[in-house]
């Protein structure tokens, strides 16, 4: 969560009747995804503007293209800690059960769920106290990111509408919820019953919640059997011009410009590289090469299902933690 401005916004009036003109336009996208007027009628009368999430959106980093971006051991180390290894592996045997029903089902690693949980919320431990429905409308009123935020609390509407009490309906700020740090929409697609009880319930039950979660990664295009990557080392004097990507990404671009193009394994060992883990592929799987710490320091060849981990969050440095703590809790 990012610090708030100095200065806060003055406070919204209870009465706000800009505020409550949008949520009645809203009123016939609502009635287009089905939404019951019950359901709106029960909610907008209750919502007011969230001044807070308001600054917290607004406060975010700007992500400049001309700043610096910062060492990746420094985040490691504060994701992928002894305590949150150690916490990793208690979930793991206390749901191998069903984590491994999941994964025969989805070919998801177990770990990488698991690694999910951990990063998202640390185990079910935070998964944040925003009244979702409020802070999502608040957003979208404001309108800087309306794009994102107006589906969002549509969507919201829409769990509530299909029997997910309001209680559970909080998140974080920006609208993220559960114990996988759903947005609504995502909920709606993905979410799934992992113990038979008829409900997706991501907020208490961790069967659905590791259920939803992979999913989420089988909806993302993972291919099983193949690792997300693995550790190595580049040689000295390593030609870097030659495996520079020609390809611009659409999504998340300054991501993807600090990875190679795409060699198989037996050309990158032809290049020099090796192996620094245990980790394995075959000559013929296709990766790219990234150095999040520069030349000298540890290397990682990345698979297609590195990039599905980025779909989950679109961040090097928290694919590549997800990775590595999956690879400590299985280990």
């Amino acid at each position: 969560m990012w610090p708030g401005n100095a200065l806060a916004p003055p406070a919204v009036a209870q009465t706000d009747d800009g505020f409550q003109s949008y949520l009645a336009s809203l009123r016939p996208k609502a009635r287009v995804m089905g939404i019951s007027e019950a359901t709106m009628n029960s909610v907008f009368p209750t919502l007011t503007s969230n001044p807070r999430v308001v600054q917290l959106d607004q406060s975010q980093p700007g992500g400049s293209t001309d700043s610096p971006i910062p060492a990746f051991e420094p985040y490691r180390r504060q994701h992928v800690d002894s305590a949150r290894i150690n916490r990793g592996r208690v979930a793991y045997q206390n749901n191998r059960a069903r984590l491994s029903r999941i994964e025969r089902e989805t070919g998801v690693p177990e770990a990488i769920m698991v690694a999910i949980y951990g990063h998202e919320t640390n185990y079910g431990s935070y998964t944040g106290d925003f009244d979702l429905l409020r802070s999502l409308a608040t957003l979208a009123h404001e309108g800087r990111r309306r794009a994102l935020f107006e589906p969002e609390f549509l969507a919201t509407l829409k769990m509530l509408d299909n029997g997910v009490p309001r209680s559970q309906l909080v998140g974080s700020w920006a609208g993220a919820t559960g114990y996988p740090q759903f947005l609504p929409s995502v909920y709606l697609r993905v979410a799934k019953d992992g113990d038979g009880d008829g409900r997706a319930n991501i907020w208490s039950s961790e069967a659905d919640a590791l259920a939803s979660i992979a999913n989420y990664f089988v909806d993302a295009g993972w291919r099983k059997g193949t690792p997300w990557g693995v550790a190595v080392a580049v040689p000295t004097g390593f030609d870097r011009s030659s495996i520079a990507s020609r390809t611009n990404a659409a999504r998340c671009p300054r991501v993807m410009e600090r990875h190679s193009r795409w060699l198989t394994m037996a050309e990158w060992r032809s290049r020099g590289i090796t192996l620094t883990g245990s980790t394995r592929l075959a000559d013929s799987d296709l990766a790219t090469l990234i150095e999040p710490d520069g030349p000298g320091q540890t290397a990682y060849l990345l698979t297609g299902n590195y990039r599905v981990i980025l779909d989950y969050n679109c961040s090097n440095f928290y694919a590549l933690s997800v990775g590595l703590l999956a690879d400590a809790v299985a280990g």
